[in-house]
């Protein structure tokens, strides 16, 4: 998988899909600064989500940016997204390959060196690691430190995604410290300072 530097952002949706929202993610992604995007909903119906999905791809599409499902390999099939992102305790890389094809897939690795490895074996394209900061999009279980970002970095070159409370004011450290991409929600959709366009444009 290749890195573009410039696109270091990997945006998530927020956990509600509004019609304004259509709009933004087209002003946030025309910034050339995502490289991801995923689709990330717990609450809605299967129906709903190919609904959402399909739309969210066209915009995808027209800016350039991977269109990732959460979770579900079988509804990224259905939307032909460019890949899946699974959790620790979601369907195994292996069973979502068959699935998938060369679709990209990413994996959560919480703050494990043992995770990461296990995904690096079984030929993750990116693994995410988190949470760097108390996020206020997800209940934080799992705390990571830069240390881990560089001691993977040492044994492969699998893309690293870095989650967890990034905002305008932490995101270079991280940068700075070998990871890839920064997987953001909050601090774009749920900015009580700055709308979307005006928050991504801080990430510099």
């Amino acid at each position: 998988m290749k890195i573009n530097k410039k696109k270091f952002i990997y945006l998530i949706s927020p956990n509600k899909v509004i019609n304004s929202f259509y709009n933004n993610l087209n002003l946030v992604l025309k910034t050339g600064k995502v490289g991801f995007f995923q689709l990330r909903l717990k609450n809605y119906s299967q129906k709903k989500k190919m609904i959402i999905g399909e739309k969210i791809k066209i915009i995808c599409k027209k800016n350039k940016v991977k269109f990732i499902i959460n979770d579900d390999p079988l509804l990224a099939l259905k939307l032909d997204a460019d890949g899946c992102h699974l959790g620790q305790k979601d369907m195994n890389i292996k069973t979502a390959k068959k699935i998938l094809g060369k679709k990209i897939i990413g994996i959560t690795c919480h703050n494990s060196m043992n995770l990461a490895k296990k995904a690096i074996k079984a030929k993750a394209d990116y693994i995410a690691f988190g949470a760097f900061n108390q996020s206020k999009t997800k209940k934080t279980k799992h705390v990571a430190s830069i240390k881990i970002l560089n001691k993977v970095k040492k044994f492969t070159k699998t893309p690293t995604v870095a989650i967890g409370g990034i905002n305008d004011v932490n995101y270079k450290n991280l940068l700075l410290n070998n990871a890839n991409f920064l997987a953001i929600s909050g601090y774009i959709w749920k900015n009580k300072k700055y709308k979307p366009l005006q928050a991504i444009e801080r990430l510099k």
